[in-house]
């Protein structure tokens, strides 16, 4: 079945569950999922339940996309985000973002938990993404081009909104969050890294790695969506402490989970 049908029967499933008009898409890494909770007039609509939709199998991830309201603002969540390492092709990882784009959605906010590669960097800070590398040894952009979707050959100058970055600057600093900022680097996982990987990481110039996001944000770029990205900072790197297990990432999104959804209904209403 040829994409553009795929995605028009994903969108017009959401549609019939009562989705109208969404403005900003959100999608929520590990752990930070409580945000959906706070949706007023709220429809849930499970991933299984739409056609052709990826589902999440991994821990820390609802699965499951909320409509509604967040500080005022029409938004559409996915609470739980689809993964490279779970076994999906990259075509279906970036699947969800392109149906957003399909629901008339220009603007995204996208969330990650990540390792600090950075030394300045403490678990449980918050960092906005300035820049992406990708890692992941593969492009969502590979193969015929879908030309109603977006160009052939994409810029990726200015892949993260310049004013959504002073936005979100200037929001931290009004509500007196920490935030720092900073290079995501995206790898496939979903093995940690080695010591050795890290040293190599930020010596290309990474501050935090994960196992999401780069594929999402090229595709949303791809088809012309306005990006700000913002990293739970829920570890350090192999080699900056001891052992690294999910248990902790999750841990740490509780620890923060009131100051990141304080800032993330502050970054909605000023999107």
């Amino acid at each position: 079945m040829e994409l553009l049908q795929q995605l028009q029967e994903a969108s017009a499933y959401i549609r019939q569950q009562g989705v109208k008009n969404p403005e900003i898409g959100l999608i929520l890494g590990s752990g930070l999922g409580e945000i959906a909770n706070e949706i007023e007039d709220a429809i849930a609509i499970s991933y299984s339940d739409i056609p052709h939709f990826p589902v999440s199998t991994v821990v820390g991830h609802d699965g499951k996309l909320v409509y509604g309201t967040l500080s005022g603002r029409s938004v559409l969540v996915m609470s739980g985000r689809i993964h490279y390492y779970e076994g999906y092709e990259m075509q279906e990882v970036i699947f969800p973002v392109r149906v957003m784009k399909q629901l008339g959605i220009e603007k995204l906010l996208l969330t990650n938990a990540a390792g600090g590669i950075n030394y300045n960097f403490t678990p449980g800070d918050l960092m906005m993404i300035t820049d992406q590398i990708n890692l992941t040894g593969t492009n969502p952009l590979l193969g015929k081009n879908c030309d109603q979707l977006g160009p052939r050959f994409v810029d990726m100058n200015n892949t993260f909104d310049k004013e959504y970055q002073v936005m979100a600057r200037q929001t931290a600093l009004n509500l007196n969050i920490h935030l720092q900022q900073g290079v995501y680097l995206g790898v496939t996982g979903p093995t940690y890294e080695t010591p050795a990987e890290i040293r190599m990481f930020r010596t290309l110039g990474g501050d935090a790695v994960g196992m999401s996001t780069v594929s999402e944000v090229i595709a949303a770029r791809h088809c012309g969506m306005r990006i700000l990205g913002i990293s739970c900072i829920t570890n350090l790197g192999s080699g900056m402490q001891q052992t690294l297990d999910h248990s902790e990432v999750v841990a740490t999104t509780q620890r923060v989970k009131e100051t990141f959804k304080t800032f993330v209904r502050a970054l909605v209403e000023n999107m």
